[in-house]
């Protein structure tokens, strides 16, 4: 039986990777949606957190507080650069102008408008620009209190220790919160398997019975588990191809790190493409034709990634969401991997992620089993 299964999902794989819409769905169109995805959430797998480069244009004659803001932008994680070439600095992706004569200015009493520029969209814009806004009423507010206007008094000030701080520290064991690339990767790879191994193994299943295929194999010596079992391997096969290649690709083009418990991590999608490569077979066998299963597949596959936390992180959604992925194949395949790659929880905690997939795609074979039809 064993070489009857393999022969069945050779001949299986075969079949699928001669249509070139596999080949683009499977090669192509996740490495887009990876950047897509990765870039409208935040870009790098840093997100909100880490350094941000900032060019400064001084103008004429700054004066030694443009020294005190750049040091207040170096505490906020700016990564200040000084231009004196113009096209140099418009041409930079997060940029702030200052007046010519800004300290003059400022100690005359006199309006001082500051001119910031930055390319970035989103949470990512807005929290950058409400650390510049920190550091630019911080200077504002030591001038104030300094009350003489000379670079040695305002040093003095600005290592003087602070009567009121605020200790930040992640709640938890979160290494790295999920954002941009580090978000979209494995959510985008998740997804994916949904909508390939899904969507395609129903609707070659539709075609095949169509075209009368399965009818010639009732006729071989197999066995209908036989069959379903080579079905199902075939789409195995496919599925981890799949996660294989995006997580290359997410690790040399988009810079994903899989963190200290690789194995884990292919084991657990190793588990969720042999539950999903079930579910694909199921629809195959429920559904009457292939446009039937191909919109099944695509609806379910982009409903099951939104709120399975594929599009975002889906620790920012409202408590009741979360629960819900919880209730999801593509919320346990998100939350594990949350745990092992951005969380750091350690490969025991994902086990019941593990062994719960495993179980649903041995239910789901069986069920496919009774349900199969040849014709």
């Amino acid at each position: 039986m064993l070489r009857q299964v393999l022969y069945v999902a050779r001949m299986d794989l075969k079949f699928l990777f001669k249509a070139r819409e596999t080949l683009i769905w499977v090669f192509v169109m996740p490495i887009v949606f990876f950047w897509f995805i990765g870039t409208v959430t935040g870009g790098g797998g840093g997100g909100l957190i880490g350094k941000g480069s900032l060019a400064l244009w001084p103008g004429e004659a700054p004066g030694f507080l443009v020294d005190q803001l750049e040091l207040r932008l170096t505490e906020q994680d700016f990564v200040v650069t000084r231009h004196d070439s113009l096209p140099a600095f418009e041409g930079s992706h997060r940029r702030l102008r200052l007046p010519d004569a800004f300290t003059d200015s400022l100690l005359a009493g006199r309006p001082v408008e500051l001119v910031y520029g930055d390319d970035s969209e989103g949470l990512y814009g807005n929290f950058r620009e409400l650390k510049l806004s920190r550091a630019v009423y911080g200077l504002l507010a030591d001038l104030l209190v300094s009350g003489e206007a000379d670079s040695a008094a305002m040093a003095a000030l600005s290592a003087t220790p602070r009567a009121l701080s605020i200790d930040i520290s992640s709640a938890g064991e979160r290494i790295v919160p999920p954002s941009g690339f580090s978000q979209s990767v494995p959510g985008i790879m998740v997804m994916f398997t949904i909508l390939i191994m899904g969507t395609s193994g129903a609707v070659f299943l539709v075609i095949e019975r169509r075209q009368g295929l399965l009818r010639r194999l009732a006729y071989a010596p197999i066995s209908r588990l036989g069959v379903v079992l080579g079905k199902w391997l075939g789409k195995l096969v496919l599925g981890m191809v799949q996660i294989g290649f995006a997580m290359i690709a997410g690790s040399l083009i988009f810079g994903m790190d899989w963190g200290a418990d690789l194995p884990m991590v292919l084991i657990l999608m190793l588990a969720y493409g042999a539950m999903i490569a079930g579910l694909g077979l199921l629809l195959g066998s429920l559904a009457r034709t292939e446009g039937q299963a191909a919109a099944i597949g695509v609806v379910a596959a982009n409903l099951l990634g939104a709120l399975g936390g594929c599009w975002w992180p889906i620790e920012v959604t409202p408590p009741f969401m979360q629960k819900l992925a919880l209730f999801l194949p593509t919320g346990w395949a998100m939350d594990a991997l949350h745990k092992l790659v951005n969380f750091g929880s350690g490969p025991a905690v994902v086990l019941p992620h593990v062994l719960g997939m495993s179980l649903l795609a041995i239910g789901l074979l069986f069920l496919t089993a009774k349900l199969f039809r040849y014709e």
